[in-house]
């Protein structure tokens, strides 16, 4: 199937390249895997000779895809989320735009023959195992030209950024996109105590590829109202400079001290549980920071001694009511992050408990609230602000059902 989905990229690429406009709007997500995704598609389509304008979105919510879709005869790319979302594109789009989705979360068909729906979930590739959304962006860009097989460095970095790993290795689309960097001279390989280490072959020394992906976490996240994720599509096209680095010493400073308040009042007893789901709040104390941080944070305390490895990890988050290149936007919705301990991430991968890709969405759309990117390891949701003990109880139904 996955010459099918080449197939299908080569046949949105004619369309691409027939098209009248000649600029493109890229919207992106603000994690690792998202900027390394928006940068390796700005690129490949500027060599093309196309006008790029570049968006990052925490998520891609109704409210903003609403405006983004008032437009009429463009070319608009999503990267890094909205396959899922491929029949709400396709009933705003109504053929008026040059729709392409570069995602690899679980997706729906588009129903509408100008949104090229391309996330591989929809060939049999899985989205938290074989292949990433930088990976989506780079076979696209190399099957638009070969010459952008040169980015494949920046495909690997945003596979390890995105820690979906099986037994400590890269695996299927993912470990061919690494070996080929490996190949061009730009990554190396080297075993360790559980699995492999990854670095990006840099002029003074080499840098482990997840420290660098924790680094474009941290602009993406932290930085997201910032102009952090400008500053790390640069990262990924121009590298570590001097200007990024203190950016991102700025911006730990933030996020250490919120996360080391946060995880005082989770020892204190903040920590709320349900048979299977432990939970807890942050409301704005995680500002100015994007609400990106709230998955970060579960990760950080996902294997710590006061959190239980038996049951599924949610943080809440309020969304600020701003979206950066889009102004004021009324939400009034928080966001829901949900991780699982290393003991439940084998649980799940063993077929013996839940994906958070199940229930989750399910419950969220319950209760009329949005789902999009979603896996069976980390997901994320957004509900009306007051209905967040409702939502844990749904998703308690589900999984006990």
């Amino acid at each position: 199937m996955f010459n099918e989905l080449i197939k299908a990229m080569e046949k949105a690429i004619q369309e691409l390249k027939q098209w009248p406009d000649k600029a493109v709007q890229i919207f992106h997500h603000n994690d690792s895997d998202g900027l390394c995704s928006g940068a390796i598609l700005t690129r490949a389509f500027e060599r093309e000779g196309f006008g790029v304008r570049r968006f990052c979105l925490e998520k891609p919510y109704p409210e903003v895809l609403k405006k983004i879709y008032e437009q009429q005869g463009r070319i608009l790319i999503f990267a890094d989320f909205a396959g899922r979302i491929a029949p709400m594109l396709s009933e705003l789009n109504r053929g008026r735009n040059l729709t392409l989705i570069l995602d690899h979360h679980v997706a729906e068909p588009s129903t509408d023959p100008k949104v090229h729906n391309l996330d591989p979930d929809l060939y049999g590739l899985k989205g938290d195992r074989d292949i990433t959304a930088s990976t989506t962006c780079f076979l696209f860009a190399r099957a638009m030209n070969p010459d952008n097989r040169d980015m494949a460095w920046i495909a690997a970095l945003g596979a390890v950024g995105e820690k979906f790993f099986v037994d400590g290795r890269l695996v299927s689309k993912i470990r061919e996109v690494m070996m080929e960097a490996v190949q061009q001279g730009m990554m190396e390989i080297k075993e360790a105590k559980k699995g492999e280490q990854y670095f990006l072959k840099a002029s003074t020394e080499n840098i482990p590829c997840d420290e660098l992906g924790a680094y474009l976490d941290t602009l993406g996240g932290a930085g997201y109202y910032q102009k952090g994720p400008d500053m790390g599509v640069r990262v990924c096209l121009e590298g570590v400079s001097s200007e990024s680095d203190r950016m991102v010493a700025g911006l730990e400073a933030i996020k250490a001290k919120a996360f080391d308040s946060e995880m005082q009042r989770l020892r204190r007893g903040a920590l709320k549980k349900s048979p299977h789901i432990q939970w807890f709040h942050v409301e704005d104390r995680f500002s100015p920071m994007g609400v990106k941080v709230i998955g970060l944070f579960c990760e950080t305390i996902q294997d710590t001694d006061f959190i239980d490895p038996q049951r599924y990890i949610a943080g809440f988050q309020m969304i600020p009511n701003e979206i950066p290149g889009f102004g004021p936007i009324e939400f009034n919705q928080v966001k829901i992050s949900m991780r699982v301990s290393p003991y439940m991430e084998r649980e799940i991968r063993a077929g013996r408990a839940m994906g958070l890709n199940i229930f989750l969405p399910e419950a969220t759309n319950r209760l009329g609230g949005f789902s999009d990117a979603c896996h069976s390891l980390t997901a994320a949701t957004t509900v009306a602000i007051g209905k967040e003990e409702e939502l844990i109880e749904e998703m308690e139904r589900l999984i006990g059902a």
